[in-house]
C-alpha cells in the first residue's frame, strides 16, 4: 500500500468580513480553550502545569458525586448524607452546615457549585469513602482512568496543599465530563443564587462573574487563594458552538471577571464553523485492488465542519490522503481515508472519509486482472533494466 494525497479546492459559505485575528494575549498566568464543539484547542499557556486549583478542583468531587449517583443504586438525588464535627469545622466558604443537618445529594450539590461549600465537600467525601482521605485516594485513581495526567488530590475542597494541584488542561477536561455526560445536573451550574432554608444569605450568591453578562455563560466553578490567585473554570454557548476555558493567577475579582470575558468574546467573534461537506457528498475516487469493482468514492460519513480564523474562511483548500489501492474486501461506511484542512494557527484538521459502497473481493477475473497488472509492472522493469 502506498499513501496517495491530492489537493482539492473547498467551497465554503460567505462569512461577514472581520477584523484581522491577532495572537490572543492573556493576563492569566496559565490558561486552556477548548472549542468543545469541534475539539479544536484555540488557547494555551502552562496548560499542562500542575497548578494549585483551590476550589475549581469541586469540579472533579462533583463528578465523583455524579457518577455515584449515576452507577450506585442506593444513591439518588434525595439520598441524606451525615455532617460530621470536622465538616461544620471547616473554614472559607461554606453552607453553614452542623451536626443536626441531613442534606441530601442534590443540596449539597447547589451548595458547592453556587455556595462553594467547603463544608459540603467533605460530607461528600465522607458520605461516598468514609474518610476525606479515603475519598482523596479516590479522586487520585479516577483522575488517573480518566487521563488527568498534571493533577493530584489531597482532599475534597481545594484547600491548599503541596499535594494538591490540577492543570488547566484537565480542569477543562473534568468541566467537559461535567457538561457532556451529566447534562441532567449541569444546568445548576447557572444558578445565580441559592441557600439552604435561611441560613448564609450573604454567601447564597454565585460567584462566577459572567454568569449575569449574557454572553452565553452557564458554568462552572470559580477559585481563589493567595497563593493561587484568582481563578475560573468557565464555559459558554452561543448558537451552535459551546467553549469551555480554565484560567488562573488573576491578582482580583475585577481582573478575572474581564479577562473571562475578553476570552469568550475572542473566541465566539475570532473563529467561526465553516461548513465543508454534506452526509454523503464524494471527495475522492480511489482504485480498488481485487475487487469486484476497480474503484470506490471515498465520502463524507456525516455533514462535516471545522473551525476555522473568520478572516479567510471562505478561502480554505484541503488534501484528501488515502492508502492505494485499497484491498478488498471493503465495507460501505468503512473510514478508508482523511481529508486535511490546513489552518492558520489552529493546525490541521483530520476529518475521516469512508466508502461508499461495499466492495466484495473478487473473483476469477478480478484475480487475473491483477495478475496481468503485476505481470506488466514486473515486465515493464525488465526492460527498464535491459536498456
Amino acid at each position: 500500500m502506498i499513501s496517495r494525497s491530492f489537493p482539492i479546492l473547498l467551497a465554503f459559505l460567505a462569512f461577514a468580513a472581520l477584523p484581522a485575528r491577532a495572537d490572543f494575549e492573556t493576563q492569566a498566568s496559565g490558561a486552556y480553550v477548548l472549542d468543545l464543539t469541534t475539539g479544536t484547542t484555540l488557547l494555551e499557556k502552562n496548560a499542562d502545569l500542575p497548578l494549585p486549583p483551590a476550589s475549581m478542583s469541586k469540579l472533579m468531587t462533583l463528578l465523583m458525586l455524579f457518577e455515584a449517583i449515576r452507577d450506585n443504586p442506593t444513591i439518588t438525588l434525595d439520598t441524606e448524607f451525615s455532617v460530621s464535627t470536622k465538616a461544620r469545622e471547616m473554614a472559607g466558604s461554606t453552607m453553614f452546615l452542623n451536626e443536626r443537618d441531613k442534606p441530601t445529594a442534590e443540596e449539597l450539590i447547589k451548595g458547592i457549585i453556587v455556595q462553594s461549600g467547603n463544608d459540603a465537600t467533605v460530607v461528600v467525601a465522607e458520605g461516598l469513602a468514609g474518610s476525606e482521605d479515603a475519598f482523596a485516594r479516590m479522586m487520585n485513581q479516577r483522575g488517573k482512568s480518566l487521563g488527568l495526567e498534571n493533577s493530584t488530590f489531597a482532599n475534597a475542597s481545594g484547600w491548599p496543599s503541596r499535594n494538591h494541584l490540577m492543570s488547566m488542561r484537565d480542569l477543562v477536561t473534568v468541566a467537559e465530563i461535567l457538561i457532556t455526560e451529566f447534562p441532567e445536573y449541569y444546568g445548576w451550574f447557572a444558578l445565580e443564587e441559592w441557600q439552604l432554608d435561611d441560613r448564609a444569605p450573604k454567601n447564597r450568591f454565585n460567584r462566577n462573574p459572567l454568569l449575569p453578562l449574557g454572553i452565553g455563560a452557564d458554568g462552572l466553578k470559580t477559585g481563589h487563594t493567595q497563593e493561587a490567585g484568582y481563578s475560573l473554570v468557565g464555559s459558554a454557548r452561543q448558537g451552535t458552538r459551546r467553549v469551555i476555558f480554565a484560567i488562573t493567577g488573576l491578582d482580583s475579582p475585577e481582573a478575572r471577571k474581564e479577562e473571562a470575558a475578553r476570552i469568550v468574546n475572542w473566541a465566539f467573534r475570532q473563529f467561526v464553523e465553516a461548513d465543508i461537506a454534506e452526509k454523503g457528498s464524494e471527495l475522492a475516487t480511489v482504485p480498488v485492488w481485487l475487487g469486484e469493482v476497480t474503484q470506490v468514492s471515498l465520502v463524507a460519513p456525516e455533514d462535516l465542519s471545522v473551525l476555522v480564523p473568520a478572516v479567510g474562511a471562505n478561502n480554505l483548500s484541503g488534501e484528501v490522503v488515502f492508502d492505494t489501492p485499497l484491498e478488498a474486501p471493503i465495507k460501505a461506511g468503512q473510514e478508508v481515508g482523511e481529508l486535511i484542512i490546513a489552518r492558520d494557527g489552529l493546525g490541521e484538521a483530520r476529518l475521516p472519509l469512508v466508502a461508499d459502497q461495499d466492495v466484495p473481493r473478487g473473483g476469477l477475473v478480478p484475480r487475473l486482472r491483477a495478475a496481468t497488472q503485476v505481470l506488466s509492472k514486473e515486465l515493464m522493469l525488465r526492460v527498464q533494466e535491459y536498456f
